[in-house]
């Protein structure tokens, strides 16, 4: 087998496991102010070492669980105030920048 077949093939079944995972999403620590609905993004953030990570809405959606409202779709400031929904990332020291056109979120670690 060469290196190629073997890195695709591992590659193919790390997005499996991944978008298998029937666990349910680890509690949110008992610290924090999180929304119950917003944990499962809360922990997927908090459990991430890089410094920057980028959603697409529809990964969003799918750790939620529902449809992100149409305000996340249309308005900057969805992401960016103090709403229910940003205790999920600025509980896992992030800030979120949203760049509407492209359809994602720029979750970046905060110092």
């Amino acid at each position: 087998m060469s290196f190629f077949t073997w890195l695709s093939a591992r590659s193919r079944q790390a997005a499996l496991d991944l978008g298998s995972r029937a666990a349910p999403a680890s509690p949110v620590r008992s610290n924090t102010a999180v929304p119950q609905e917003y944990a499962s993004l809360h922990t997927y953030l908090d459990e991430r070492y890089a410094s920057l990570v980028v959603l697409t809405f529809e990964q969003i959606e799918s750790l939620l669980g529902f449809a992100l409202p149409d305000a996340a779709r249309t308005e900057k400031s969805w992401w960016t105030n103090s709403g229910r929904q940003a205790a999920a990332w600025a509980n896992a020291r992030r800030s979120a920048t949203p760049n509407l056109l492209a359809r994602n979120v720029a979750f970046e670690r905060l110092p």
